[in-house]
């Protein structure tokens, strides 16, 4: 069975907490190392999947069906 993807929410509550306890300032050295790479790899993971999503929204469907990328310069026009 496939891994079930975390929603975006979810991985960013986690980012969140880890960067509490970064910031806490309790965390010994090697743990801390670990947590670290943990948040650049979740922060990293949010970001393509707001790349993603930001790519998805600027696309405008067309009459014929297909979809086109947005340029703002069609709302000018």
């Amino acid at each position: 069975m496939a891994k079930e993807e975390k929603k975006f929410e979810e991985r960013l509550n986690e980012l969140e907490e880890i960067v509490k306890e970064l910031e806490n300032g309790e965390v010994d050295l090697d743990d801390a190392i670990n947590k670290y790479t943990m948040a650049m790899n979740i922060a990293k993971e949010c970001s393509d999947k707001l790349d993603t999503v930001t790519k998805q929204i600027n696309q405008i469907l067309k009459e014929d069906g297909t979809l086109e990328e947005f340029k703002d310069s069609e709302i000018n026009e």
